[in-house]
């Protein structure tokens, strides 16, 4: 992991270039002003933009910036990721993370999640407490690749955290945590495992989370290898409840099991702080969540998340359109 703080200074300038150019731009519209946003990141503090330079070039698994402004009068925790979009909740923290990701990558949203927002808001759901979606808080989210099912997945994931009274943490393992046996990593670099969209790309959100969801078999997958790339230094690409073995291949079964038990074995908790934000390597670290009992009276956890790509015309050839909004 590589971490940098800002110094009062710094934080300082990032409110100070947030707020200018939200009072020369008018009405929040993340997509009309990605590029400029893209352009105005080059304003922030030369420290910050040279860490993240050089993290990306090392492909580090997490990156982490803190000391990034939030309001000191931030509104309530939204009721639901609705209510968060209606409201307009917490613009210039959105702002402030388009900033910084802009230097890692380009942000984009998928049509399936949020309306399709490029910045989603994670908290917690009445109703969705156990679902296997960012809105639970009373089940664990299992480790995983962030949209495992997609050519064009994010390179990273990144959260912003706003408010964590109660130290939730966001649990992250890599393959350079396990030790993994090399006949079990033969078997996972080999094209004999289905790619599943998770419920948050299939549930419509109105539908609550106990609506009958259609079986993995019945969503679109892609079939393809765990592990991908350079064999010395292999990326991962799994989700235990969404990757699943070509049917009747026990071995590619075992293998899944064994790398899945592994990770979880060698996982570490990352407790985000406000102003804090974590870059989670989409290729080289998987994630999760911890359990928590939510209170629902607007001081629980929240989080601004996107993701990003390294190159925005990765999902302009597969979209075959210049947009941002992948589905």
């Amino acid at each position: 992991m590589a971490r940098y703080v800002l110094d009062p200074s710094d934080t300082a300038a990032v409110a100070d270039l947030a707020d200018r150019f939200l009072a020369r731009t008018p009405g929040w519209d993340p997509f009309r002003h990605v590029d400029a946003i893209r352009a105005e990141s080059e304003r922030l503090p030369v420290g910050v933009r040279q860490f993240l330079v050089s993290s990306r070039a090392a492909e580090e698994p997490v990156i982490q910036v803190a000391g990034l402004p939030v309001d000191a009068d931030l509104v309530p925790t939204p009721a639901s990721w609705q209510a968060a979009e209606k409201d307009g909740a917490a613009i210039r923290e959105e702002l402030v993370l388009l900033l910084v990701a802009s230097v890692l990558g380009d942000p984009f949203g998928w049509a399936s999640q949020q309306n399709g927002r490029l910045v989603h808001d994670v908290c917690p759901s009445r109703g969705q407490e156990t679902s296997l979606t960012s809105a639970s808080s009373q089940t664990q989210l299992t480790l995983h690749t962030e949209d495992v099912f997609h050519t064009c997945r994010g390179d990273y994931v990144a959260l912003l955290c706003l408010r964590n009274p109660d130290g939730v943490g966001t649990t992250v393992a890599s393959l350079d945590d396990i030790a993994l046996p090399e006949a079990t990593r033969e078997v996972l670099q080999q094209d004999r495992f289905l790619f599943y969209p998770d419920d948050s790309h299939v549930v419509l959100p109105e539908h609550g989370a106990d609506a009958p969801l259609t079986s993995l078999e019945e969503r679109e997958h892609e079939r393809s290898s765990v592990l991908f790339g350079p064999r010395d230094h292999p990326y991962l690409r799994i989700d235990a409840d969404f990757t699943s073995p070509l049917p009747g291949d026990e071995e590619a079964a075992a293998a899944l099991r064994d790398c899945a038990d592994l990770l979880a074995a060698g996982a570490r908790r990352v407790v985000l702080e406000p102003g804090e934000v974590a870059f989670l390597d989409n290729y080289r670290v998987v994630h999760g969540r911890d359990l928590f009992t939510p209170r629902y009276d607007g001081t629980d956890r929240w989080l601004k998340r996107t993701s990003m790509v390294r190159d925005i015309r990765r999902t302009y050839v597969h979209t075959r359109s210049r947009s941002r909004v992948l589905g």
